[in-house]
């Protein structure tokens, strides 16, 4: 028997996850929770097999309860089961320890076959959501070799800042902001600093800690 619990913010949405699993043999559902906080503590109290949980709750989120459910529980397997498909959510998702990520369009035999498959300790990934991991994976590799000192003054330049002001902040001769932004902008494939901005907010490269020129 595969022990159960539910996640999710919506009393509708875990009320008919509760009756769906309870018509399966192979399935208990041993509790339900309204948002992330509740589901640590019940899982503690619990000890489910298999977590279904939502992203975006109230009080806590889904991803920060997973981490800390299975930083006290790493036994327990924890399957996302939500609406959000872009990169940034998967890749958190899985990031915080999910073994699975499921969408709640899912047919049930499809969710089904998820929790056997995550309380066997394998990982059940909707297929749309694979290839925006895949996706992800293909833009990463594509990325250019930028420095660290070009990823801060491009993170500055996104902030809106003119060379004076990047130069400044970061203690550096706005020739040599100049000279950076020429290489950046001939790595990332752009003619001007509005369009290099445009492909920071796309890529949202994080600021690095200050280096050197």
């Amino acid at each position: 028997m595969i022990r159960v619990l539910i996640v999710d913010d919506h009393e509708i949405v875990r009320t008919g996850l509760e009756r769906l699993l309870q018509g399966w043999p192979s399935v208990e559902v041993v509790a339900t929770a309204s948002n992330g906080r509740e589901a640590i503590e019940l899982a503690e109290r619990h000890r489910p097999d298999v977590v279904l949980m939502d992203v975006s709750m109230p009080v806590m989120g889904g991803l920060e309860a997973t981490r800390r459910i299975l930083a006290d529980r790493p036994q327990t397997q924890v399957v996302v089961l939500t609406s959000f498909d872009d990169q940034r959510t998967v890749g958190e998702a899985l990031d915080s320890g999910a073994i699975g990520y499921l969408l709640k369009d899912a047919d049930p035999a499809t969710l089904r076959e998820g929790i056997e498959l995550a309380a066997r300790g394998e990982s059940p990934i909707n297929p749309r959501v694979a290839r925006t991991m895949l996706a992800a994976r293909r833009d990463r590799r594509a990325e250019p070799a930028i420095t660290d000192r070009e990823r801060e003054i491009l993170e500055l330049l996104r902030q809106g800042l003119s060379n004076k002001e990047i130069a400044a902040g970061l203690g550096i001769t706005v020739k040599t902001v100049k000279a950076h932004l020429s290489s950046l902008f001939q790595k990332i494939g752009v003619l001007d600093r509005t369009q290099a901005a445009l492909w920071a907010e796309r890529f949202a490269p994080e600021r690095p800690a200050p280096g050197r020129e």
